[in-house]
């Protein structure tokens, strides 16, 4: 695996960038968890299900703040028009029929209540670590980085080609109405990465904006990556599951 912390020496064309950019997704990315593995494979039991959608809720529901944040520092009126589409995506509308809300159902459909994944209290502590360093990210860093960590989303569309089908394929109490959060992902997921990469590519023009692009993405794979190493701590065998989180009930 490329030590991507030393990618850029003398500075990069923008192809020669945005060739580490994807490299950092065909190195990092979730995709290759042994988690999301074991998701695909049909090996996750309902009680592991449940407990990635839980603790998965609270990265969907940080996501619309986080972007807030970028949005009160950009100064740029086209750039916020653009990137408020995201807000709006999540939250929907009137704040309840968007991404969020199908989030929340995929959840309930698993049987888990609905208050409680709302509240995120049975969440892991890693998870909730994870989520609040990417808020913080978002908020602290440059523009330039918070907008490159975003850019995940440029591989979104591969993971869920891989889950959705697997999904539906190896477990019998899942069905497409249980996955309505993701009939829309992959098209804003493209949309919303073809804007970041050209921001990031036009934005990063110097070798040292260009290194801070590349670890801005490479930390935002590292927050995904450790949420499914807690879940695989905390629900794969033999299982260790910290005080206060979810806890399957038996049977």
């Amino acid at each position: 695996m490329s030590d991507f912390h030393d990618a850029v020496r003398g500075g990069l064309s923008k192809s020669e960038l945005e060739a580490v950019l994807r490299q950092v997704g065909d190195e990092r990315y979730h995709n290759r968890h042994p988690y999301h593995h074991r998701m695909t494979g049909g090996a996750l039991s309902k009680a592991e299900m449940q407990a990635w959608a839980l603790n998965r809720y609270c990265y969907q529901a940080v996501i619309p703040r986080k972007d807030a944040m970028i949005l009160a520092r950009a100064e740029d009126p086209v750039f916020r028009a653009a990137w408020r589409k995201r807000i709006e995506d999540h939250d929907g509308q009137d704040g309840c029929s968007g991404g969020i809300a199908r989030w929340l159902h995929l959840a309930t459909s698993l049987g888990l209540d609905a208050e409680a994944v709302r509240k995120e209290k049975l969440a892991l502590p890693a998870t909730r670590f994870a989520v609040g360093a990417y808020l913080s990210f978002c908020t602290n860093r440059t523009l330039l980085e918070a907008v490159a960590s975003s850019l995940t989303e440029m591989f979104s569309p591969r993971i869920i080609g891989e889950r959705v089908p697997a999904m539906l394929a190896r477990y019998d109490y899942i069905t497409e109405d249980t996955l309505a959060y993701f009939r829309r992902r992959p098209e804003q997921a493209l949309r919303d990465a073809e804007f970041a990469l050209a921001y990031v590519l036009a934005h990063a023009d110097t070798a040292e904006r260009q290194q801070n692009a590349i670890n801005a993405l490479v930390f935002k794979c590292d927050i995904l990556w450790a949420m499914l190493d807690a879940l695989q701590h905390a629900y794969g065998a033999p299982g260790n599951i910290p005080p206060g989180a979810f806890r399957p009930q038996p049977g």
